[in-house]
């Protein structure tokens, strides 16, 4: 009595018999063609997981090459992702400035008498000044935000801006 034909590999045996029938000779394939350096071992068992994925598109006469197929594409793309990495770190990467490292020094010691100076600011002026000067509000939004006039926020802002200028100054 003959076995009937079988129109696809998703049962588990038959797909085991083409994994231990191939597996050897793909990777043998992957490493003569590729090298060792890009995981061959890998590269078999993602084109076995595709395979087993498809069991059902693939018949068992198209397995063989569907694997060798899959497997050789799967390396072809890890060259290319080489080359885009070989190729981005080509590519210098900006590391110097124009700026002198007297500028630079003369910057962090200007940035810490800032830091000072707003630290000296009462803590209406500070808040006002902050919300306006880092968070970019308008006086009108400060004024709705902390329930006062804009007239005040103004002056807040003002006084907190002859404040800071006479302390960086004396510092």
């Amino acid at each position: 009595m003959s076995q009937p034909l079988q129109n696809n590999i998703c049962e588990s045996h038959l797909f085991e018999r083409l994994y231990k029938k191939h597996a050897k000779n793909l990777h043998d394939f992957l490493y003569y063609k590729f090298g060792d350096h890009r995981n061959p071992e890998d590269k078999v068992q993602e084109a076995f997981i595709k395979l087993w994925q498809n069991c059902k598109k693939v018949t068992p006469d198209k397995a063989k090459s569907y694997l060798f197929t899959t497997a050789n594409n799967l390396m072809l793309n890890a060259v290319a992702h080489e080359k885009v990495v070989l190729k981005y770190h080509k590519i210098p990467k900006k590391q110097t400035t124009l700026e002198t490292p007297q500028f630079v020094l003369e910057e962090k010691e200007y940035h810490l008498k800032l830091q000072k100076a707003i630290s000296n600011l009462t803590e209406a002026q500070r808040v006002a000044f902050l919300m306006n000067r880092v968070e970019g509000k308008r006086f009108k939004e400060i004024a709705e935000l902390l329930g006062i006039s804009v007239k005040a926020v103004e002056k807040r802002i003002y006084g907190a801006l002859k404040k800071l200028r006479h302390d960086i100054e004396e510092l």
